[in-house]
């Protein structure tokens, strides 16, 4: 890339590097006839193994790769939790475990009945196989198609994990038979081995490496790393609407800020957290809450930062009578879905780790062994909600993270009932020669208050906030967003992130945030 000189104009600006802009950017560059910059934050990933190497991705954990945001204090949660979020071009898809799920129908359908018209899972599938070569689907008569010529390559993780194999026919012992996934039949009570967006050589296959790596020679994109937006510029002064022109950013020696214009639109993609934070400093949120930090308001938009939602993860882990093994994919290869009767959608999800994970136990002398595996049981549709506000106007602080965790009784009930089949899973024959002693909660965590403690002290998440700037219908005042991503209230904005979700998804939202990308940079290009 030719050095650029500041101000810059392009026809379209992309602020945010993550899992969706990546997406949009490649997407629009597609047409040789305009011109498209991509700001990331963090560092480029291009040659940099301790992103590439999906099996290295636990290091990232509170790196410097990760803006590791605190968490208000939780009156019924853990209070010392913190969510990573990435620092780094490819954004959580650079950072994550790699965990690939098309979104249930039923989710998707949900959002479209619900007012964000457009995005069934009629038509959102198309968006999905689009973006993915599947190396290694099940066939089967319900599959919607896999597609085979996208950009990310999704392949099933291998069983060379004889816990795991363990693992999976215990779950048939108590009733979870191995079920295929992402096949267009929505497992509600089942296991398997994950799929994962990885190529078979291991190394990740983020929305950085495979929409932005094999583009980077392309005259007409730019993309700024190390380039941190401030705020988003306002035209105030043109008839009618406020009009969003571009960004404002700091340079990497935070030492000088710089101009970025977007002649056509600029797209927001900062994600769940950071996103609605950039939206609030320039003007765009509660206006009471703006006024409070001594914002000047540009747009009353009260859903901004509202209905943060999350997965919240509980764990039990036992020390392992057996060698573990010494190397893996990503370390977390099966999923298990236990969900409850009468339900379209499973209310529970565990992941199986084949090594400790003990970030929230030392510190109340849980044991722990080097040796040792755990299930990590979910709530997939929490009812608890949260927010995200500013902390002051100045755009190097963090932001207010108040995930209201198991806030709702719901929460509470379903988290106490995945402990409990987790040990169900544990007591079946096929671990008998797996399952050493419970190091936590341990034996003496036996009824739900106990368990509910617990939970309360320790848990984490699966680093899953979502959300906080839902799209819906236009007379809906909560949602900030039109169901063609259009921020309502300005002109030449639009979001595409996890923040415009309706409501987070049954499972692992990564795959999903890609084809909201794709959406976006289709809504564009079509013009609507």
């Amino acid at each position: 890339m030719p050095p650029l000189s500041f101000p810059a104009e392009f026809d379209y600006v992309v602020v945010g590097g993550g899992t969706a802009g990546c997406a949009v950017a490649a997407r629009l560059s597609e047409d040789a006839d305009v011109s498209v910059c991509l700001i990331e934050a963090g560092p480029s990933d291009v040659g940099d193994d301790a992103i590439l190497d999906l099996s290295r991705w636990m290091e990232l954990l509170e790196s410097g790769y990760d803006w590791d945001y605190p968490i208000e204090p939780q009156a019924s949660g853990n209070s010392y939790m913190r969510h990573a979020r990435a620092k780094v071009l490819g954004g959580c898809s650079s950072h994550n475990s790699a965990i690939a799920f098309w979104a249930p129908k039923e989710n998707l359908d949900d959002w479209a009945a619900g007012g964000a018209a457009g995005w069934s899972a009629a038509e959102c599938y198309p968006f999905y196989r689009k973006l993915e070569t599947a190396l290694d689907t099940t066939a089967e008569a319900e599959a919607p198609g896999r597609g085979t010529d996208g950009p990310v390559t999704i392949r099933t993780v291998g069983d060379q994990d004889p816990c795991g194999v363990a693992l999976l026919e215990a779950c048939e012992q108590v009733g979870l038979p191995t079920t295929p996934f992402n096949t267009g039949r929505t497992v509600h009570r089942g296991a398997n081995w994950f799929q994962v967006n990885a190529k078979p050589d291991g190394s990740r296959s983020s929305a950085s490496s495979a929409y932005i790596h094999p583009n980077l020679s392309r005259p007409n994109l730019t993309v700024l790393t190390g380039y941190r937006a401030e705020k988003l510029n306002v035209d105030t002064t043109a008839p009618g609407r406020p009009r969003i022109t571009g960004a404002r950013l700091r340079t990497p020696d935070t030492r000088h800020a710089v101009n970025v214009s977007a002649r056509r639109e600029t797209i927001l993609s900062a994600g769940a957290i950071d996103g609605p934070k950039l939206l609030m400093l320039s003007g765009i949120g509660p206006a009471d809450h703006l006024r409070e930090v001594g914002v000047e308001v540009v747009v009353d938009a009260p859903g901004v930062g509202e209905n943060l939602q999350d997965h919240p993860e509980g764990l039990v882990q036992w020390e392992a009578l057996q060698p573990m093994p010494t190397a893996s994919t990503q370390w977390w290869q099966i999923g298990i879905f236990a969900g409850a009767e009468g339900r379209s959608t499973p209310d529970l999800m565990f992941h199986y780790g084949s090594v400790p994970f003990d970030l929230n136990l030392t510190r109340y002398g849980y044991p722990s062994s080097e040796n040792a595996f755990c299930l990590t049981p979910n709530v997939t549709g929490a009812r608890s909600k949260g927010t995200v506000r500013l902390s002051t106007r100045g755009y190097q602080d963090k932001p207010k993270v108040d995930p209201r965790y198991f806030s709702h009784e719901h929460d509470r009930e379903v988290m106490i009932r995945g402990i409990r089949v987790a040990r169900e899973i544990a007591a079946a024959p096929a671990l008998k020669e797996w399952v050493g002693t419970e190091l936590a909660p341990g034996d003496a965590a036996a009824t739900d208050e106990e368990l509910f403690e617990y939970i309360r002290t320790t848990h984490n998440t699966v680093y899953h906030p979502s959300c906080t700037v839902k799209m819906g219908a236009d007379d809906d005042r909560m949602a900030p967003v039109t169901s063609t991503l259009k921020l309502k209230g300005v002109d030449g904005l639009r979001v595409a992130d996890g923040s415009v979700m309706p409501d987070l998804i049954t499972v692992n939202p990564c795959i999903t945030t890609m084809m909201i990308g794709e959406r976006c940079a289709d809504f564009i290009r079509r013009g609507v």
